[in-house]
């Protein structure tokens, strides 16, 4: 992920792993871009809710800063998997442990896994799993693309629990036109073929619209292949 921009908006084991029917994708007219309203039901969302908690447990939220200006994002964020996601004001990269503790980042659960198994079809894991905590009026994340991966030919998975997003959606340049949309609690989405180095961001959260998160706010789960498999 590369330069969100705030002036851009507008634009384990012993978890259960609950059933995943094979989904059926709203229609969206975008190359490679799926989008899966309730594709995840209550008791999945409590399901993918304690592997969130089980990450935040061994690797605690973070605020990043941007690089350069060292501007604090507004949405904190953690990681699981071999790589996890960082800025600084040094840069966006990957790293192999948490900024703050230097601990590596606790393994992806296998709940996420196999929802990346069956909803992207890739033929390797997903190394990184980036949660994003969207907590009162002013959490937003400028438009940006996923970038900072040696792959593209593999899917980007995007999974929804709490508050309603309003979600906005570009194209291949920073000056394409956007469209917006809500992305409820549950919601599952694939970016894949063209739509897999798009734009995209979130305006603003919908605070008090959805009732999973405790505490209230919007967890976002993104799950990133990095490196090209072997």
């Amino acid at each position: 992920m590369r330069d969100p921009r705030p002036t851009d908006q507008p634009p384990s084991e012993g978890l259960v792993t609950p059933p995943v029917t094979p989904p059926a994708a709203a229609p969206t007219g975008i190359d490679g871009f799926r989008l899966l309203p309730d594709h995840l039901d209550a008791a999945a969302q409590r399901a993918v809710l304690a592997a969130v908690e089980s990450i935040v447990e061994a690797a605690p939220y973070d605020r990043f800063v941007m690089p350069g200006s060292g501007r604090s994002f507004s949405i904190d964020m953690t990681n699981a998997g071999a790589l996890g996601w960082v800025a600084d004001r040094s840069s966006y990269r990957y790293s192999p442990t948490h900024l703050r503790t230097g601990r590596p980042w606790p393994p992806i659960p296998p709940i996420l896994l196999d929802l990346w198994r069956t909803l992207t079809g890739y033929p390797a894991d997903p190394e990184c799993c980036l949660v994003n905590l969207y907590r009162g009026t002013g959490a937003k994340l400028g438009l940006h693309r996923d970038e900072d991966e040696e792959v593209f030919d593999a899917p980007i998975l995007n999974l929804s629990l709490g508050d309603t997003a309003v979600f906005r959606l570009g194209g291949r340049r920073r000056t394409d036109p956007t469209r917006g949309f809500l992305v409820k609690s549950g919601t599952a989405m694939v970016f894949g073929g063209e739509s897999r180095v798009f734009y995209h961001g979130v305006d603003r959260i919908i605070p008090g619209s959805g009732t999973v998160v405790p505490g209230g706010g919007r967890i976002n789960l993104t799950l990133r292949r990095v490196t090209k498999p072997a």
